[in-house]
């Protein structure tokens, strides 16, 4: 009887002890839960001045190069009063200014790095030649310098600048180094979109960010497994921005300069705007919307307009991703009120948007020679992580394929394809939304998602020298979720890569 009671008594104890171990873990997992979303909309005051990157200076040369100089450097930046943080910048102390050039121009930048680490300059969105790209093969070591030139041979778009050092990439584009780089061509000229830079056509570079004491927080939250997530944004570099408007219609060019937040983007009082411009340059004609998702590395032009001593605020509000989970780990219901626009008591007359904008000219994958499929898991992209001196495969000059792409492990990703602007074909075997019907670089890729991308090979033929198709979320990427590929012509194979030396050397 003693036994009986004994193994009674023991099996109590190590039932309770079960028992109370799983209402820990119950209620860990509900505090999570409880704590893992972040909202300010509605909680901003709005009391800083939108900073505006200054447009770049250049010069042209003796062989009519338009010159520009860029210096990646250390510095310091007050984001909020009496704290000095810690930046990186590009001919300051964070961000960079706002290159700008016309189609068929060509330009020359002369890349200088003042950083104690090797880094890149990539020149997102922009067709040029591989070696020109600012890749991982292309690393400026401490006090070295590069200088890229090439011909502005695309149409007017919004693109961006940054760095791209294997595995460093994440750290670096946090610290402040970004910039954009706006494309213009005659037939943008010839339109009647707001064009004043800094006054009616408004560089909108977002981010979001965390402190730890004065410096910036690099870590993962608990439970995440996109990457880093702060819990405010910055536009421009600015904390709780207002932006002072004085026409009736106002253009904002939008960045996810984010290294892993997507934003759903939209006006607190529920109003439509017009989108114009994806990635890779206006659309056919304007698409009135409400809402907009955009992913690391997308960008967007939206018009909206305004009437006097009107106020509204661009927010980023809650989304559904699919996956609940995922959804609240990972920033979907999340919400952000990002910037403040306010209009003066008069405006300047705005005329209406043209009805038809451009024609995009982007494949429609009829005269494909052929289909690739790409799997996307945080591991890598079907099945391989990077390797800097493997060549995953080369497409050939002039030709167009079908790309495949699959979300395969439901982890919030997107996937990016350098020196292309490539035509969305479906989405889950769907026609798609308007928003992803023009010209496209970047696509968001949530858990479950399948694409199918048009792609065409214009640009000029290098073996040896690749270009990346990745993932964008940047911890992703310095993981190792990228692939090379390069450009031959007809018949010819591709050649040799080596490894560069991580701190700039090749």
């Amino acid at each position: 009887m003693s036994l009986r009671r004994t193994l009674r008594r023991v099996l109590l104890v190590l039932g309770s002890a079960a028992l109370a171990l799983v209402l820990v873990l119950a209620g860990a997992v509900t505090w999570l839960w409880t704590t893992a979303d972040v909202h300010t909309a509605g909680r901003v005051d709005f009391d800083e001045k939108l900073a505006v990157p200054p447009l770049a200076e250049s010069r042209v040369d003796d062989r009519g190069r338009r010159v520009f100089d860029l210096s990646m450097r250390t510095g310091s930046k007050e984001f909020r009063p009496g704290r000095s943080t810690p930046t990186w910048g590009f001919n300051g102390d964070h961000l960079g200014p706002t290159l700008r050039a016309k189609r068929g121009e060509r330009v020359l930048v002369n890349v200088r790095n003042e950083l104690p680490e090797a880094s890149t300059v990539h020149w997102h969105g922009m067709r040029l030649p591989a070696r020109m790209d600012g890749g991982p093969h292309q690393m400026v070591p401490p006090r070295g310098r590069w200088s890229p030139a090439w011909e502005v041979d695309q149409p007017a778009a919004t693109l961006w600048y940054h760095p791209h050092p294997h595995g460093a990439t994440a750290k670096h584009v946090r610290r402040g180094l970004a910039g954009m780089f706006i494309l213009d061509d005659e037939r943008s000229a010839d339109l009647k979109l707001p064009d004043d830079y800094g006054v009616d056509d408004i560089p909108v570079i977002v981010q979001d960010v965390r402190f730890d004491g004065d410096r910036f927080d690099d870590g993962q939250p608990l439970m995440s497994n996109s990457g880093s997530l702060g819990d405010r944004t910055m536009v421009n570099g600015t904390l709780a921005p207002y932006h002072e408007v004085r026409d009736e219609a106002v253009r904002l060019r939008l960045v996810n300069a984010s290294s892993a937040r997507v934003y759903s983007f939209g006006f607190a009082d529920g109003r439509d705007f017009s989108l114009v411009g994806t990635d890779g340059g206006l659309l056919e004609r304007p698409v009135g919307l409400s809402r907009l998702e955009m992913s690391p590395g997308e960008r967007a032009e939206i018009v909206l307009r305004m009437r006097p001593g009107g106020r509204t605020v661009l927010r980023s509000f809650p989304h559904d991703g699919g996956d609940a989970w995922q959804d609240r780990f990972n920033g979907n219901d999340d919400s952000f009120d990002v910037l403040q626009l306010r209009a003066a008591g008069t405006l300047r007359d705005s005329p209406a948007l043209p009805g038809e904008l451009v024609r995009p000219g982007l494949p429609d994958g009829g005269d494909a020679v052929r289909t690739r499929d790409f799997g996307l898991r945080t591991s890598g992209i079907n099945g391989r992580e990077m390797a800097m001196d493997r060549i995953d495969f080369a497409v050939t000059r002039g030709t167009t394929e079908i790309w495949k792409v699959t979300n395969e492990d439901g982890v919030p990703h997107n996937f990016h394809v350098h020196d292309v602007r490539f035509r969305v074909l479906s989405v889950d075997g769907r026609e798609p939304p308007p928003e992803l019907r023009g010209p496209k670089d970047t696509v968001h890729m949530p858990g479950g998602r399948s694409v199918r991308l048009a792609v065409a090979f214009d640009g000029p033929a290098d073996p040896d020298t690749p270009y990346m198709y990745h993932c964008h979320l940047l911890r992703h990427e310095d993981r190792g979720m990228m692939g090379q590929f390069v450009v031959v012509e007809k018949g010819g194979r591709p050649g040799t890569v080596d490894a560069p030396d991580p701190h700039g050397g090749h």
